[in-house]
């Protein structure tokens, strides 16, 4: 029978090395992975591109942008300002005729004119030179307005409270007339009260929706207004509503609204300013005789005068000014005055565009039946 060895005292055992595994790392593999940190968790997945919230709010409002821009750019109007805004819109090159009498469209008042009358007096025959000519005059030419002695053509108090009661429409007539809407009253009693002798290109203000809408007008001779201290008519008692100078038009006229007997596109005028304050106006009465108006009376102050020597005032062919602003009042003349300031005529002054000017929008009228259509009235 074998015996054992006796035992040496050492540990026996399989081989000193590694537990388990080969001692060299697998043929083919890379680098053992190394263990996660942080506890042994799984490392969390890279999120896609569009799974980050700053960098969609980015891309939804870059979209949104180029929506709107689209639309805008789109419109038919282009995204400017149009019709909404105030007005009616017609096509362009339209001027109104209105009848002394006549309110017209979008009054900013009941009328205030009184009865009153003109002796009518024509420009001396000119040759217009273009299809947008008109003849020129000077507000402080004597004999251009007409009245009556100790009356005056316009209720300016009524018209005052017809605005106290409107602080809407005081608001847009003063934004007219470039006064504060809390001076509006003292603007109006600044103003002289006279009637036009001759048909009178103007720029007419209505009011709609809240605020002033502008059109190109011919206000026929006979017509009660108020002018300033150059002699520019300012107010139409008619209707309240603000004037300022006409515009040119970019094509040749269209006449729209009511001839009256006598209208002719060649004796309409504008008005423009007086070189320098006008302190008295000289007027001719319905009987052909004649008085002194001091700016801004209404007919206590009025004496009478003897005729002038030139009663008709002198005209020359001029243009309206070009589109610019409607609301905006035209500076004084920088033009040096002739050898006779006060009846040789001066074109109109460019008038100044505002913030917020509105189009030229003509009120709405059915064409004139008189073959005027068309013709030059005075743009």
């Amino acid at each position: 029978m074998s015996v054992e060895p006796p035992s040496s005292g050492r540990p026996t055992g399989p081989p000193s090395g590694p537990l388990s595994g080969p001692s060299q790392p697998p043929s083919g593999g890379g680098p053992p992975s190394e263990p996660p940190s942080g506890g042994g968790q799984a490392p969390e997945p890279r999120r896609p591109w569009w799974g980050s919230v700053p960098r969609v709010a980015l891309i939804a409002t870059a979209v949104v942008a180029a929506v709107i821009l689209a639309v805008v750019f789109t419109r038919p109007d282009g995204g400017g300002t149009g019709a909404s805004d105030g007005g009616t819109s017609t096509s362009e090159g339209e001027v109104f005729l209105q009848p002394a009498a006549d309110t017209g469209p979008d009054p900013f008042t009941e009328s205030t004119a009184k009865e009153s009358s003109a002796s009518p007096v024509s420009p001396s025959p000119t040759e217009l030179a273009t299809q947008n000519a008109v003849q020129g005059v000077r507000g402080g030419a004597p004999g251009l307005y007409g009245g009556t002695r100790n009356a005056t053509s316009c209720d300016v108090e009524k018209q005052i409270t017809y605005f106290k009661g409107a602080p809407d429409k005081q608001r847009a007539f003063a934004s007219v007339a470039r006064v504060d809407p809390p001076d509006v009253p003292a603007y109006l009693r600044s103003l002289t009260p006279v009637v036009l002798r001759m048909d009178t290109r103007v720029t007419n203000h209505g009011y709609q929706d809240g605020r002033a809408t502008s059109y190109q007008a011919v206000l026929q001779a006979g017509t009660a207004v108020l002018v300033d201290d150059r002699g520019v008519p300012r107010v139409r008692c008619a209707c309240g509503n603000p004037l300022s100078a006409p515009v040119a038009q970019q094509t040749a006229p269209k006449m729209t609204g009511d001839a009256w007997p006598g209208y002719k596109p060649s004796n309409v005028v504008a008005v423009a300013p007086a070189p320098k304050p006008v302190d008295v106006f000289v007027v001719c009465e319905p009987d052909g005789e004649w008085f002194e108006r001091h700016k801004g009376d209404t007919g206590t102050k009025d004496r009478k005068t003897e005729k002038p020597d030139k009663p008709s005032p002198s005209v020359s062919v001029t243009t309206p000014t070009s589109p610019a602003g409607p609301t905006s009042p035209e500076p004084p003349t920088s033009e040096p005055p002739t050898s006779d300031p006060e009846t040789s005529p001066e074109p109109p002054t460019s008038e100044q565009q505002p913030p917020t000017s509105e189009p030229q929008q003509p009120p709405p009228g059915n064409d004139t039946g008189n073959g005027t259509t068309g013709q030059p009235p005075a743009s």
